[in-house]
């Protein structure tokens, strides 16, 4: 019943935005949906291992029963036929062949072993193939074993119509159990022992996930009518270290800053969607994203478009979203934290874009006061294309004479000799050597801990939102540095750790 809820993206949203108004650790949860998802996943596991081994054992004595193996009421009822006058309570009807096979015989010629035999498999493929290292490196099988729960579900739906779980009925006049357990021979001679009957329970599992699955149904539906909304190419750019930045416009199309779209492009593939967050802003007429190489979806995306006339119109495109993230809720806060490593910083380019937008039109709802901005990257190149957002800026801010709204610094986490032979001749430059900025670029990691204790003296009475888009270890860290330095009294210093979530 829940395992659906938490991939209906488009329910999420409108669950996240209905919440606006309220705390934002409510939509703070519904960010961790996919850890919710995967939570429920291993509990079905867990109790298909314990439901599995409970009916391979159920079946064991059912068969010793048939045999006679045990008591003489466990034989009695097992030999209870279904006929016009008793109801059978043991499963196994068949006993002509060899009891070792018995076993198999039930599980493949029943409705309940069929089914169940069939919705293992498929959730063992499901979840094997859900491993990190597979989701990762082998995108499309992920995918493609991902939807056997369409299986999953048709199976657990006709599961229980085969009744083989059967309990007693009421009979008139009623059977005396406790009476009448040790005198099998007097059932339906004496009048206190009638032959007891016995039916299969209804199958009830169709009653719990109908909904779920009717809300599911509605979220394919809605993604199909907007894949086939129109979306044309506003700007195709190859930009350094193979990031692919496209602009694309769809009619009606809104969004809100940090958010993230699903892209589609049927020349690669007509079933698989991937998640990328918008790097525009939501005063721009068009969506834009930044597409690292990251994979052989990206791979073949990055070199159909590298292939394209220039000027020419790229392959059909379809587009899902936006959706929420944490990032939305940037301007609650007075003051924001943004960490970005690497292609994570996307997010934050929507984000620094919307700022500048809302300066030039002297927006007076912006009530953040200070952002901090930390990039972490492995490669020189990997700056060129977001410099010159931040070298907008930071001349915006200077003529408003506001230098302190932006605090900025960018890591280089890898460089060579030649990099450190290079910025050793330009050090005494007014601006960066790697970056043509005033804030130099610093060399290696930050050290967290003055970092935070930095944030916390310059302000020392505000509520701080501090947002990453980056690797879970850098999450981890975050996350401890946030309650660490964290103080206990309300009116202090308050740091709250938000997350994007794919």
């Amino acid at each position: 019943m829940l395992v659906l809820l938490p991939v209906c993206r488009n329910l999420l949203s409108l669950i996240r935005g209905s919440f606006m108004c309220c705390g934002r650790t409510i939509r703070k949860q519904l960010d961790k949906n996919l850890s919710f998802h995967k939570l429920v996943a291993y509990m079905i596991a867990l109790m298909t291992a314990v439901h599995v081994i409970a009916h391979l054992l159920n079946v064991e004595w059912y068969n010793n029963s048939r045999l006679g193996v045990y008591d003489k009421l466990s034989t009695a009822l097992s030999d209870l036929e279904d006929t016009e006058n008793t109801t059978y309570l043991n499963p196994i009807r068949k006993t002509d062949i060899d009891p070792q096979q018995i076993p198999t015989y039930l599980v493949f010629t029943t409705i309940a072993g069929l089914t169940g035999v069939i919705i293992t498999l498929a959730l063992i493929l499901i979840i094997t193939s859900s491993m990190e290292v597979i989701r990762r490196s082998y995108f499309e099988v992920f995918w493609y074993t991902h939807h056997l729960f369409i299986i999953f579900f048709a199976g657990l739906v006709f599961h229980g119509a085969g009744r083989i779980v059967r309990s007693q009925q009421t009979t008139d006049p009623p059977h005396n159990f406790t009476f009448c357990k040790d005198r099998t021979d007097d059932w339906g001679r004496i009048p206190e022992c009638p032959i007891p009957q016995f039916a299969g329970g209804f199958p009830q599992t169709w009653m719990w996930v109908i909904a779920p699955m009717v809300l599911y149904l509605c979220e394919r539906l809605l993604r199909f009518i907007r894949y086939m909304q129109t979306v044309t190419y506003r700007k195709i750019v190859m930009r350094p270290s193979k990031v692919l930045e496209l602009q694309l416009v769809k009619s009606g199309f809104k969004m809100e800053v940090g958010q993230y779209v699903f892209l589609n492009c049927p020349a690669i593939s007509q079933l698989e969607w991937h998640p990328f967050t918008m790097t525009s802003a939501p005063e721009e007429d068009f969506l834009s994203v930044h597409i690292r190489s990251a994979g052989d979806w990206t791979d073949k995306l990055i070199d159909i478009m590298q292939k394209l006339p220039e000027g020419a119109q790229g392959p059909k495109m379809g587009v899902d979203g936006p959706f929420g993230t944490a990032s939305e809720d940037v301007f609650d806060y007075e003051v924001s934290m943004l960490v970005g490593a690497g292609i994570g910083v996307t997010p934050f380019a929507s984000i620094l874009k919307s700022i500048w937008y809302k300066f030039k039109d002297s927006n007076p709802k912006l009530r953040t006061r200070k952002i901090y901005f930390y990039w972490l990257c492995r490669e020189t190149h990997a700056f060129e294309w977001f410099a010159d957002l931040l070298q907008v800026l930071e001349k915006e801010m200077e003529e408003r004479g506001m230098d302190h709204f932006l605090t900025y610094k960018l890591y280089l986490t890898g460089w060579d000799q030649s990099t450190a032979n290079h910025v050793k001749v330009w050090v005494d430059d007014d601006t960066d050597v790697v970056t043509g900025l005033k804030q130099k670029t610093h060399y290696g990691r930050p050290i967290w801990d003055k970092e935070f204790e930095q944030v916390r003296k310059e302000n020392p009475t505000s509520v701080v939102g501090t947002f990453l888009c980056g690797p879970q270890v850098l999450g981890k860290v975050l996350e401890k540095k946030c309650a660490k330095y964290s103080d206990v009294d309300p009116r202090k210093t308050k740091f709250y750790f938000n997350k994007e979530n794919f």
